[in-house]
């Protein structure tokens, strides 16, 4: 089985399927199945245990009961749903995994009240049992065999080890939390997402509609000519008329003086 990064909630811990290509104007993030998640995978074994625990350990009638298998419930639940809502809804699955962690917490209580009243030991970090129960917690081997090997542990044990995986569960929410904060800051909700997208597509369109300078056929440039066919000519007369005439004066040469006889 692949090893995992304990601390990192995203982190798939079962190869995933093949995806498809992502058609190209699509805004609806893309997230992986929730049962790839570490921490639901936690969660999941947090429910079985306490299930089996309340059954054994509890008596029937006990209110307890019911609200340890509800509060475990819920702390898997809504890490599914949170993920499922993820595509459409970056509030809502902020929300319901934040619901998860107050549930998981609330079930902390229940385990540490159970120890309490029993006078249990619980086992913290200077219990010479505390750091191998830490490593079994966060083993891939834990997933193989804790359906088993509950059967052979006493009420403090399975408390114990419940008390671990619910404080490890704790954490990887929290780290998740603070991953879809920074998503959204980043990547915006669906509304944004919606409007980039549309904006993106109108764009391209855009570009596809505008003719290439280059593939302009170019028409040939007629030289104008100037047609003498049918153009009526007038012929030029000078009119006469209202036209004023000036006398012509009929100039007398002149003769040099001659001298008179005395």
């Amino acid at each position: 089985m692949n090893q995992v990064n304990q601390n990192n909630p995203i982190t798939p811990s079962i190869p995933t399927t093949p995806t498809t290509p992502t058609p190209p104007h699509t805004f609806l993030p893309q997230h992986g199945h929730y049962r790839n998640l570490r921490v639901y995978q936690v969660t999941e074994m947090i429910y079985d245990i306490t299930f089996y625990f309340t059954q054994h350990y509890l008596q029937k009638g006990d209110r307890t009961i019911d609200q340890m298998v509800q509060a475990a419930r819920s702390g898997k639940q809504n890490i599914a749903e949170g993920n499922q809502a993820a595509a459409t809804s970056s509030e809502t699955e902020i929300k319901l995994t934040n619901v998860a962690k107050a549930s998981l917490e609330e079930l902390l209580d229940d385990y540490e009240d159970y120890l309490r009243v029993r006078h249990c030991e619980q086992w913290g970090k200077t219990h010479p049992r505390y750091e191998a129960m830490r490593r079994y917690a966060q083993s891939e081997q834990i997933r193989k065999d804790y359906a088993e090997k509950i059967h052979l542990m006493t009420d403090e044990e399975i408390a114990n080890l419940c008390i671990t995986l619910i404080h490890q569960a704790i954490y990887m929410l929290h780290k998740l939390l603070i991953t879809m904060q920074e998503r959204f800051v980043t990547e915006g909700g669906i509304k944004e997402r919606m409007f980039q997208a549309r904006t993106r597509y109108r764009n391209a369109r855009d570009l596809m509609t505008v003719p290439n300078p280059q593939n302009i056929q170019k028409t040939p440039i007629t030289p104008i000519t100037q047609s003498t066919q049918n153009i009526p000519t007038t012929p030029i007369t000078q009119s006469t008329q209202n036209v004023p005439t000036t006398p012509i004066i009929q100039s007398t040469p002149i003769t040099p003086n001659t001298p008179k006889k005395q």
